[in-house]
This record gives C-alpha cells, structure tokens and sequence, in this order.
C-alpha cells in the first residue's frame, strides 16, 4: 500500500491564499449551464453492503464526451474573449481532454487542434478526429505533446486550452464538488482519480469550503504518477510516462506548474495509488457489480476501496471519471476475470 498524507491538512479553502476560490467555481457552474451535464450521485449496493457505509457514484461517464473534462473545458472556453476564440484553439491531451475541447469548439463554432503523444489509446484519437477537431500526434509522452502546443501557439497564434494547470479548467471541474455536497450534505469522504490535479484541485476547493471537515484522497496509478513523486519531492517533477490501464492518469504536472500542485498540496488529505491489477479488478468491479463501462482512470476509486487501501467508516462519493475505454480491452479484461 502507498499512501502520502498531507503534511497541511487543517487548510481550508476559506482561510488559506489558493489560486482557485469556491466564488470561481460557483461562476463556472453558472457559466457552463445548459452546456454540460448536471450527472447523479447514485447508490452503490456493493460497495455499500459490502463496507458497512454508504458509498455513491458520481457518474461523470454520462457527459456527452463520456468524461468529466467538459466541465473544465467549456468554462475555459466560455471564458475567452472573442478575438482569443477566433484565432482558434489549441490544447495537448491523453484523450478526454482533448475530446471535451473538440466537442466544445464545434459547439460553439470555433476550429481546434488537437496534440497527443503515441500512447492515447486509437479510439480516443478517433473519437476527436469524428468531432472534427485537426490532430498532431507527437512523440512518446505529453510533454512530447505539449511542445507541439506551444509550438502553435507561437507560429500560429492559437489560443491554448491547458488540459488541468489553468484557473478555469480548475474552476470547471469543482463544479463537481458543488453538486455532491448539495446531494449528500453528510459526506465525510471523497475518492477522486489524481493526474495533473485539475480535477482533484478543483473538486478539494469546493469541498473544503462546503464540507471542511470531509476527507479527500487522491488516487492514481503505481506506473508514472506525477502529482505523487511531486508531493514526495515537494516541488513539481518529471517523470517517466508509461503505458498503463489509466492511461488517462498519464503525463506529468508540469514543471513550472502554477495551480494544481498548490492546490493538491493544500487540500488532498492522503494520494493512493493501485497497481496495474487493482484497476483491471475495478473495472471488473464497475462492469459486473455496478453495470458501468469504465476506463482505467474511472476504475481507480473501486480499486482502491476493493483492495483494502482506503477503509470507509462513513458517506462516500466515489467519483467515476470517464468511461471511454477501448470497448476489445474492456470485454479482454472483463471476460479474463470471469474466466
């Protein structure tokens, strides 16, 4: 088991100097109604019975992109002035990502282009190329990607849409946090998939202000967790990328990040991280127990409670990030478990 607890815990974002405030999160909900969907908070009778407390799944699978990225995503876009949208848009992605700004611009009738590294699994790619948005695949890793980004940016003009180290992005995704609390005004803990923070960031902000007395894990994969080897350093660092079940967990935090590694720091009260089994194990868990198709990064809150790594003691939200898994690995995992 690899737990990290935060050395801050009592940090609220009410009393402490965050980049992000619950007033910007509560904009961005304001702001991304109607483009977005408002998704349930729905009862797990598994997990429930089988831990002595409730625990409820928040279902960012049913956005129109199949993840939660299109919060974040559209109040950035929402957020831009007219001449920023018409130069077009530009952003580096492991998929969701990038499908949540491509479905957006076309939305909203702006051209975007779209860099990824050679690890995004092809059904992701192909799902942003249907959406119309230009793709660049770029090297081995999303730093690869992000050169492209910047590349753009200078050459082209474009408008970047970071993928989680930007005010709105972050602001977007807390909308999540505002609409769990207002489900279930008891929670006491809350699992959120950990990446570059964007959305752990964001979701800790608007708890912490609503409920500051509720626990937050982060939770990431054993191969390449970036936002964990920062905490263990205390300052932002590289690290190698590697292919895994969550590859939408993949990619580092940024060197000169400027939002989420303080805002993770502050507010995560403990990061854990599941091994390449324990997500395959969750997205059995999530198929045969839940009647839910999810990807690796949606899979990491069942591996973590069906593993034992984190024990619930009372209400709990479980966040499933997304669910566009490549459905031949999916029916491969699934059907190998029941073998």
């Amino acid at each position: 088991m690899t737990i990290m607890k935060s050395e801050n815990l009592s940090i609220s974002a009410d009393t402490f100097l965050l980049p992000v405030s619950l007033t910007d999160i509560e904009q961005a909900a304001t702001r991304i109604l109607g483009h977005v969907e408002r998704t349930p908070l729905v009862r797990s009778g598994a997990l429930s019975q089988g831990h002595g407390a409730p625990v409820h799944l928040k279902l960012e699978t049913l956005q129109p992109v199949g993840a939660f990225k299109l919060r974040g995503a559209m109040n950035a876009i929402l957020s831009l002035d007219d001449e920023a949208r018409r130069r077009g848009l530009v952003t580096a992605s492991t998929g969701n990502h990038g499908r949540a700004v491509a479905y957006a611009a076309r939305k909203l009738g702006i051209p975007a282009t779209v860099c990824m590294s050679s690890l995004v699994p092809a059904n992701k790619v192909e799902a942003i190329r249907a959406l119309g948005a230009d793709i660049r695949i770029v090297g081995t890793s999303q730093d690869d990607a992000q050169e492209e980004v910047e590349r753009l940016t200078g050459s082209h003009g474009l408008t970047a849409i970071p993928p989680f180290d930007d005010v709105n992005v972050v602001a977007g995704q807390g909308t999540i946090g505002i609409e769990i609390v207002e489900d279930m005004p008891d929670l006491e803990t809350i699992l959120i998939p950990l990446s570059g923070g964007g959305l752990a960031g964001g979701i800790a902000v608007a708890i912490k202000a609503l409920r500051p007395q509720a626990r937050i894990i982060g939770i990431s994969m054993e191969r390449g967790a970036a936002m964990h080897a920062s905490f263990s350093a205390g300052r932002p660092v590289s690290v190698r990328e590697e292919e895994t079940l969550a590859d939408s967990l993949g990619g580092g935090i940024g060197l000169e990040n400027r939002v989420t590694f303080a805002l993770c720091r502050a507010l995560l009260d403990e990061i854990v991280l599941v091994s390449e089994a324990e997500i395959a194990a969750g997205i059995c868990h999530a198929a045969r127990e839940e009647g839910l198709i999810v990807e690796g990064a949606g899979a990491v809150g069942f591996a973590a409670i069906s593993s034992g790594k984190i024990k619930i003691s009372g209400p709990t939200a479980l966040i499933v990030s997304g669910g566009n898994i490549d459905p031949a690995i999916h029916k491969t995992i699934v059907e190998g478990a029941v073998a």
